[in-house]
């Protein structure tokens, strides 16, 4: 059947209970996950170049800054910024609705390059780079929403969060080269030659165009497809991605449940437009799920992570680490830390262990390491004077533990915020969800700075507490969605109760589903009996327990 790819922290059952064929991991799903990961490096490369940017000599040079200045400018392009991402989520709905997924990334990144070589052509001129920060962050925006979801509907359930994760690995690659990239042009590049910042500017087109040209050689969602009423597209989309004929019991399994799906949906309203998407939105099946989604950005964001990436240079200053190029080093290495914790976290053990257990795990070491530089810098007082450095670095060694435990565990809102909600309504929940993370993103980035001169230390304190706090509402609010097809997401948020309860439900239900389709295993093998029918009748007979 051709190449296939080896994805070892896969161990979640199939569709209706059948075992995933190998043929399913293919050089298609890889190339998809690849070129739709762009979507993540533009958004990683612009957390990490832009602090960096701002400290170089040719850029202040070039736009008449001074170091006071200069932290004005960043504020208010970093806002300008968030504000175009943020539109760019509520914009690109309906294009995204009406053209598909493939089409609407590539229109963003259209846009984005368009961003990009306004502000190269800035030339100091302050309103023509806001108004390119505008435009790129409208890029960035829409693509946060529209990569998660296409890499979603596209991906089996049983390796789901590896190929989502592809996402989130896309924004730690562009973190850790936006890091270097500025360490590079400060250490070998002339501090009198705009070439300095214009390269780490430059290279945003790079990625962008990559994804655009990859684009061009994928297939449209087959969910997507298949919701819009093109079921013989949707089909030879869905036979590309899994590298299976039409007739397999597994491609059969994922078409029985997207019609499954779409009947479902109709039972919760009968409208139609728009109208039938909001009342199926904010019906009581699915409006504590985008309640679930928008609290969870809210949540990574104030794990102080965006204030980190945007900050960091100001944040290893708080702890006693002085000079460009050091600071710029150990930024450098921090990216490094993130990006390796999350290869390993979404390629080994996201879909081994599942979502909530690593949540878990990274709200503990997040707590940990906040705690710590807190009163590291409470004993030291490292905001107002310079500490030894040997004690420096051991606070710098606790920021590095913060970034390995974020990208553990809290990395994974995007994934949760991509397979919740059901097929119809996914597009404008996760509109919701997005605009939420750069709300939440707006806040940190536009605070962080009063808070690290007004309650100095406190802010560790803040972004500890929360996090805690997050580790709690996931507890008690978010079931683990592991390894599940996400037509399968109704039976396990309609279940009364919290989530382990919820849980509890779903493999009750799965148990009896599964005694069902063994029933049928001989029937099927030999007189080729539909495995979705027996799928059907399996939800029919718990529905029915359920309401007894």
């Amino acid at each position: 059947m051709g190449w296939r790819v080896h994805l070892p922290g896969i161990h979640a059952p199939a569709p209706n209970g059948l075992k995933t064929p190998p043929e399913v991991y293919n050089w298609h799903l890889l190339l998809l996950g690849l070129v739709a990961s762009g979507g993540g490096i533009i958004f990683g490369y612009d957390l990490a170049f832009v602090s960096g940017v701002f400290s170089l000599p040719s850029f202040l040079s070039r736009f008449h800054l001074d170091a006071q200045s200069a932290s004005s400018l960043q504020t208010n392009v970093l806002a300008t910024f968030q504000a175009g991402a943020f539109f760019g989520v509520i914009f690109c709905y309906w294009f995204n609705e009406r053209y598909g997924r493939r089409i609407a990334l590539i229109m963003a990144g259209c846009i984005f390059n368009i961003g990009v070589i306004m502000q190269l052509a800035a030339h100091g001129n302050h309103a023509v780079f806001y108004v390119g920060r505008i435009l790129s962050g409208f890029g960035v925006g829409a693509s946060t929403f529209i990569s998660p979801q296409y890499l979603s509907e596209t991906s089996p359930p049983s390796g789901r969060g590896a190929v989502i994760g592809f996402f989130e690995i896309g924004i730690q690659v562009g973190s850790i080269v936006g890091f270097w990239i500025n360490f590079g042009v400060n250490q070998h590049m002339n501090p009198k030659n705009d070439a300095q910042w214009m390269v780490p500017v430059s290279m945003q087109l790079v990625p962008v165009t990559v994804m655009i040209i990859g684009l061009a050689m994928l297939h449209e969602s087959p969910r997507w497809l298949y919701l819009k009423g093109k079921r013989s597209q949707s089909i030879k989309s869905l036979t590309w991605l899994r590298k299976l004929p039409q007739t397999h019991p597994y491609v059969a399994a994922e078409l029985n449940d997207y019609e499954r799906q779409m009947e479902h949906e109709l039972d919760i309203t009968t409208s139609s437009g728009f109208q039938a998407i909001w009342r199926e939105t904010f019906s009581k099946q699915v409006r504590f799920r985008l309640f679930i989604g928008c609290f969870m950005q809210i949540l990574l964001n104030s794990t102080g992570v965006n204030a980190l990436n945007y900050f960091i240079v100001t944040f290893f200053q708080s702890v006693g680490y002085t000079g460009t190029s050091v600071k710029l080093l150990a930024s450098g290495i921090y990216g490094i830390v993130k990006g390796s914790v999350v290869v390993v976290t979404y390629l080994l053990l996201v879909d081994r262990f599942g979502r909530r257990p690593l949540i878990f795990a990274g709200t503990v070491g997040i707590a940990f390491s906040m705690y710590y530089i807190a009163g590291f810098a409470s004993i030291t007082d490292s905001f107002h004077s310079t500490p030894p450095p040997a004690a420096s670095k051991s606070a710098i060694a606790f920021i590095y533990l913060y970034g390995a435990s974020y990208s553990l565990g809290w990395s994974f809102a995007f994934i949760i915020a991509a397979e919740i909600f059901p097929n119809r309504v996914r597009t404008f929940c996760m509109t919701w969800t997005t605009a939420f993370h750069w709300i939440g993103e707006f806040y940190t980035s536009y605070s962080v700075a009063f808070m690290l001169r007004n309650i100095t230390y406190g802010t560790f304190l803040f972004y500890g507490s929360i996090t805690v706090l997050g580790g709690v509402f996931v507890f008690f609010f978010v079931p683990e969605t592991n390894g599940m097809a996400l037509e399968d997401m109704d039976i396990l948020f309609e279940a009364k109760g919290f989530a382990r309860q919820q849980m509890r439900t779903y493999r009750e239900w799965k148990k009896s589903q599964q005694v069902v389709i063994e029933g049928k295993d001989v029937e099927q093998d030999e007189q080729g009996t539909d495995v979705g029918q027996t799928k059907d009748e399996a939800v029919t007979v718990i529905a029915e327990e359920r309401k007894n």
